[in-house]
């Protein structure tokens, strides 16, 4: 078999370099690496009388580094497609998790060259673009998630929206399994809920956000978001994971002139499990890359799995060598050559009490989602998003919750109920 490590090797501009953790089967990790690299490329399990030297000169990869469990691998870009997602991942994230020669494998991390990076169209508005729709500058977006889940008839839909939007939120969004089920018509939920949007904007003078579901087959999400661009809609919402990278990149390849949020529904099937599968960090390198204009992330501090410092990951400092090798940078926001940044959506298990130490944990460049933190409250969706505003207030004035609770009642409610 060829020799695939090399750890004199000093990976190129033009290599996409991927980190993987590799627990082998009955071999060294360095027999387990070359058996991966070799799957993942130009190789097999043995000797082929078709290989010839050139096609190894120019395309094998390089194991250049080896540090425990952790593997680095340096591809050269002529394995890949460019624009094709499907078939980089294809051999990065392949056959090779499927090998008898290792017990476990997750993909950590995937650093993309530019002539890759160009490949792919990014985010059409990015954070700078949203904020400048929704005119606001400094402070966390606030959203909400209608509630409950899938239940509620298109007015109802519509009218608890309405009342979200003018206690406070931004930003309204259907649920991830929410779509076109009989009791709530995708197209009727459309133009009930953008008309209670118009109204919220006219009564409280602010900018206010629909985000309709249309994860479906790809043909009927084309459909679905041409519909959402005719009625005047500015934003849609795509399940990424169920619906696969392909269906994305074919909305996002359409430019209709709409912010794309992504729901990650399903990402622990793949995420979860720190022995095996793939990163939530690679998950949303892909998803930037490709084109998605806001991201959930995870919250930290809320219901669903995943450590602060896993979140922080994503949203924070980490090592990429996308620009500068073994330099520290922020991945939904450093510089991808033209990528323009993602903004970050935290939700799961959020609720007025914790704004404060989730906006000390992920700063103020984040979309803060509730669904039960707002729906909850005591007095209402109404009071809830008051509430939640006003805890993004106070924390962004710097004022403990429990004191600036004392002039708000919605506030003072919210923590009675869920605690700080």
């Amino acid at each position: 078999m060829l020799d695939y490590i090399n750890l004199r090797y000093q990976p190129s501009m033009n290599d996409i370099i991927v980190e993987y953790y590799v627990e082998p089967d009955n071999m060294t990790v360095s027999e387990a690496a070359e058996h991966i690299a070799a799957e993942s490329s130009i190789g097999t399990w043995t000797d082929i009388v078709t290989m010839n030297m050139d096609i190894a000169k120019k395309l094998k990869p390089n194991v250049f580094s080896i540090n425990g469990n952790i593997i680095k691998i340096a591809y050269p870009c002529e394995l890949f497609e460019p624009g094709n997602m499907p078939q980089i991942l294809s051999s990065i994230a392949g056959n090779i998790f499927g090998m008898n020669v290792i017990n476990n494998l997750r993909l950590e991390d995937i650093s993309f060259p530019k002539k890759i990076v160009g490949s792919f169209k990014g985010p059409a508005f990015g954070i700078k673009g949203i904020r400048k729709m929704l005119k606001i500058k400094n402070r966390p977006l606030l959203g909400t998630i209608i509630k409950p889940k899938v239940g509620l008839n298109a007015k109802e839909h519509a009218g608890v929206a309405r009342e979200a939007w003018i206690g406070g939120c931004d930003i309204v969004k259907d649920d991830e399994n929410l779509t076109d089920q009989i009791f709530n018509r995708f197209k009727d939920r459309v133009v009930e809920t953008l008309e209670a949007r118009d109204k919220a904007e006219n009564l409280t003078g602010e900018k206010k956000i629909y985000m309709p579901n249309i994860t479906a087959e790809t043909e009927k999400m084309i459909e679905r978001a041409e519909y959402i661009k005719d009625l005047g809609g500015e934003y849609i919402m795509i399940d990424i994971l169920t619906t696969g990278w392909s269906a994305v990149q074919t909305i996002r390849d359409l430019d209709l002139g709409l912010v794309i949020h992504a729901h990650r529904a399903g990402h622990a099937a793949l995420t979860r499990n720190k022995k095996h599968g793939i990163s939530m960090l690679t998950v949303a390198k892909i998803a930037r890359l490709i084109g998605v204009d806001q991201l959930h992330i995870g919250t930290a501090v809320g219901k669903m799995e995943g450590s602060a410092a896993e979140v922080r990951e994503i949203e924070g400092e980490i090592e990429d060598m996308i620009i500068q090798p073994n330099k520290k940078q922020h991945v939904l926001e450093q510089r991808w050559h033209n990528i323009k940044p993602v903004f970050p959506v935290c939700s799961g298990g959020l609720h007025p009490g914790l704004v404060p130490e989730l906006i000390k944990i992920m700063g103020k460049n984040i979309i803060i989602q509730m669904g039960g933190g707002i729906h909850g409250h005591d007095m209402g969706t109404m009071k809830g998003a008051a509430a939640a505003r006003q805890a993004i207030d106070a924390a962004l004035k710097h004022v403990n919750l429990k004191k600036y609770a004392n002039s708000h009642v919605e506030l003072q409610k919210a923590l009675d109920k869920w605690g700080t």
